[in-house]
């Protein structure tokens, strides 16, 4: 039925979405009729504006007041809709951030949702690629305190693991060094769920240390460790009139699980947008999410970037911010 919408219908509810997106206001008939791909009376605008109601695409909230679009009517736009490239300056901005990010992926990650919420005035959200599928590019203990060190290890997916030991006698640096050695020896080039068991090497405390430390690693390296890195979130504030809402959602951003069970799903559904009650989150149902995936080309497993905001946001600017951002990340990190 939504792909049977005739040419004028369809001019028309695209007119009402892209008033709805700009003002936030309801939208009239006269708005439409003024507008040079909606060349019919305003009577005639009217008639369909009813029609387009009764068929689920539009909702008047009063009876004096004009229309604004529904869910479906959202998804008839969006599912149509001719997404252009971004304007020259945020290109300049995703360039400039790109050519000066370097350090550890977390921070680019965080620093990426920034970008991503400046760009939008939406939510962005960043999920780091998993790290069980990733395997260890670099290990090394190195000394905290006499009875406390710190285990560093570097994915191939650019994350920094770190994990401290608490040591039951104190180790002097040179043992410290011989267990970085012994670990690389055996554990560099390992996928990181993939621990092994460590040969033994006849120094009971190298052993024992060894342990600590590969069991430390497998802690932090599990399946259940993707982090979320959210920026803007105080921006939802002001996409919204209610404070009960406003509240709703920041209260389910807090969860981070919630936010990656989210991102997933939209996109195991082979969607890139998931438009209100579409997500199935009750404390969402006024948002709209864009997701797209990165990284993953090297088989260390793929992160997913995305923007939250109202159901009203502006599509075609969050979509093409999305892809662009998540195709400058992915570049970034098969870089290293």
């Amino acid at each position: 039925m939504d792909s049977e919408l005739d040419d004028r219908k369809a001019a028309i509810l695209r007119a009402v979405v892209e008033e709805y997106i700009e003002t936030a206001q309801p939208v009239g008939s006269g708005h439409v009729a003024g507008r040079p791909d909606v060349p019919v009376s305003s009577a005639t605008v009217r008639n369909e504006l009813a029609a387009l109601e009764k068929e689920g695409f539009l909702v008047q909230p009063h009876t004096s007041a004009g229309r604004i679009p529904t869910d479906k009517g959202y998804r008839f736009f969006v599912d149509r809709l001719q997404a252009g490239p971004l304007d020259p300056a945020a290109r300049q901005q995703v360039r400039e951030f790109f050519a000066k990010a370097h350090g550890e992926l977390e921070q680019m990650l965080q620093d990426t949702s920034r970008l991503l919420s400046q760009m939008t005035s939406y939510a962005a959200v960043v999920v780091s690629p998993p790290t069980e599928a990733a395997s260890l590019r670099s290990v090394q203990v190195v000394s905290l305190a006499p009875k406390l060190a710190l285990v560093v290890a570097v994915l191939s997916n650019g994350s920094v693991v770190k994990h401290s030991l608490e040591l039951a006698e104190e180790v002097a640096p040179e043992q410290l060094g011989a267990l970085s050695a012994h670990l690389s020896a055996h554990l560099v080039g390992r996928v990181a769920l993939d621990m092994p068991v460590l040969p033994a090497t006849g120094d009971e405390l190298l052993d024992r240390l060894a342990g600590l430390a590969t069991h430390a690693l497998s802690d932090t390296t599990g399946p259940d460790h993707e982090q979320v890195f959210l920026g803007g979130a105080s921006r939802m504030a002001s996409a919204f009139d209610a404070v009960d809402t406003v509240r709703s959602v920041l209260g389910a951003l807090e969860q981070q699980y919630v936010v990656v069970s989210l991102l997933r799903d939209v996109l195991d559904r082979g969607l890139s947008v998931a438009i209100g009650h579409e997500h199935g989150l009750l404390p969402l149902a006024e948002c709209a999410v864009v997701v797209a995936p990165y990284g993953g080309a090297g088989g260390d497993g793929q992160g997913t970037i995305g923007v939250l905001g109202p159901t009203r946001m502006n599509y075609p600017q969050a979509l093409a911010a999305v892809a662009v951002v998540s195709q400058r990340l992915d570049r970034r990190l098969e870089e290293g």
